[in-house]
């Protein structure tokens, strides 16, 4: 078997053994040689880094829950949204210096330092549940450091972005992607039976002794240095990857950039947003529903969907399958409201795990987007001032769209933060309940919101006038 250092294709001394300085993955020889291996090793430690992240990020959607049910804190129903709502925030912030810290520190050495990170909610949650007197101000403060989770996703989608030649780049963006957000469902999954409260469908029993939320905390802290660990053995910096701030934030200047945006507002702000928010809406509507057998079901299968969205992606084009996406989308919320009218809980599980389906593969192809737009608009933009460097563009293009990857990705979690910040409104301008009109209401805000997507996507990606297809080297079918 080959070792980490010979199969490693060439290294720069002057940095240190674990930076790549030759790295071609569009060569199909280097690819079969080296590169396939080498991107496929640090694929998975970034599966698993992003993965924890996502948990620790969506730790209080479920812990949240669990403190009404079990430790009697008397909070308001509005103040468990925003408890849950916080770190969505605070994550979709900290995705952009998250982006950025990538193309400056390298990704093997971030990963290491995101992955240490996750500590810091993990052990505060422990302090916060284990003394009955905390304030919900504190809560809410400490929930908020579980966006260091959710800014995980920014530096390994773009750090994975450089491993892949274009070709492949949809799946290994959805597969890393789907990884991470399969953590919200393991979180959701794994908290009840951890403290105490019971689930995994009936195989594990509620604990006689009650409920313990600070197992959780000392769980997800032991698993991030394990994370942390994998990461420092195991992945590689990419100098290719390097690039100074200036060249990364002229994106904000592309107009494509705040379009796709746009667009992943809709598609993973409902993922995140729905998967933070279905415990508590649970709970609220369907009251004798037991929420540890279902909560973690749509994080799971919409995470689960995600790669696939970006493998059809790689074969119809991104936004053809982000176009219909946003059309099932719009379907499905129409379902949601039926549901919620005449409160029926089959009808309101079944639409809201085809929600989470949809959304996933909306995921998957909007981000598989992202890549082919700004490798066209570089050549275009190369063709229109008489140049040839074609390969220069496109590194141009590869640099730039890592860069909106990490940004879109920011929006869409701020997106997130406005799905149950929208429930947590409405609980409050209905004087602490939350009816069943209420939540139809927010739903049908959100059905405006994925008709808009609908618009944009086909006046911007899929006409056939679309100005960024008469880019040359590059067949249309990518986008």
């Amino acid at each position: 078997m080959r070792t980490l250092a010979e199969e490693r294709p060439a290294v720069a001394r002057r940095r240190g053994r674990r930076w790549i300085e030759h790295w071609e993955p569009e060569d199909d020889e280097f690819w079969e040689r080296a590169g396939r291996r080498i991107a496929r090793r640090n694929l998975l430690v970034s599966i698993l880094v992003e993965h924890l992240g996502f948990s620790v990020w969506l730790l209080w959607s479920i812990c949240a829950t669990l403190l009404v049910v079990h430790h009697d804190v008397g909070f308001t129903s509005a103040q468990l949204f925003f408890l849950v709502a916080v770190p969505n925030a605070v994550g979709s912030v900290l995705r952009v210096p998250y982006t950025f810290a990538v193309p400056k520190f390298g990704g093997r050495n971030f990963t290491v330092i995101s992955a240490l990170l996750l500590l810091i909610p993990a052990l505060l949650l422990v302090a916060a549940v284990s003394n009955p007197a905390t304030p919900y101000w504190a809560y809410l403060l400490i929930a908020a450091t579980a966006g260091v989770g959710g800014g995980n996703f920014a530096s390994s989608m773009t750090n994975i972005s450089f491993f892949y030649p274009d070709r492949t780049k949809g799946l290994a963006l959805g597969l890393n992607a789907a990884g991470g957000n399969l953590g919200a469902s393991t979180v959701q999954l794994g908290v009840p039976a951890i403290v105490g409260a019971g689930g995994l469908f009936g195989l594990v029993g509620a604990s006689a002794g009650g409920v313990d939320l600070a197992r959780a905390g000392y769980a997800w802290a032991a698993l991030a240095i394990v994370g942390a660990l994998c990461a420092w053995r195991f992945m590689d910096n990419l100098s290719v990857s390097l690039a100074p701030l200036r060249q990364q934030i002229k994106v904000v200047r592309r107009k494509h950039t705040w379009i796709v945006s746009w667009l992943y507002i809709g598609t993973f702000g409902s993922f995140i947003g729905y998967s933070a928010a279905f415990p508590l809406l649970i709970s609220l509507q369907f009251p004798d529903v037991n929420i540890a057998s279902f909560a973690f079901l749509g994080a799971l299968i919409g995470s689960a969907a995600r790669p696939f969205g970006g493998w059809l992606s790689d074969r119809l084009g991104g936004a053809r399958v982000t176009f219909w996406s946003f059309i099932a989308m719009t379907a499905g919320t129409v379902v949601v409201i039926a549901a919620v009218n005449a409160a029926s809980w089959p009808l309101f599980l079944g639409s809201f795990l085809f929600l989470f389906v949809i959304t996933g593969l909306g995921n998957g192809s909007t981000f598989r987007m992202i890549p082919m737009i700004f490798q066209r608009q570089a050549l275009l933009e190369m063709a229109g001032a008489g140049g040839m460097d074609i390969e220069a563009a496109r590194a141009r293009g590869r640099t730039e769209a890592a860069a909106v990857i990490g940004l879109t990705s920011a929006l869409g979690a701020l997106g997130g933060f406005g799905v149950v910040a929208t429930f947590g409104v409405l609980e409050l301008l209905n004087d602490g309940a939350v009816p069943a009109g209420a939540i139809a209401t927010a739903f049908m805000l959100f059905l405006a919101f994925y008709v808009s997507c609908i618009a944009m996507t086909w006046w911007h990606y899929t006409r056939d006038t679309f100005m960024i297809q008469r880019a040359p080297n590059l067949s249309t079918a990518g986008i």
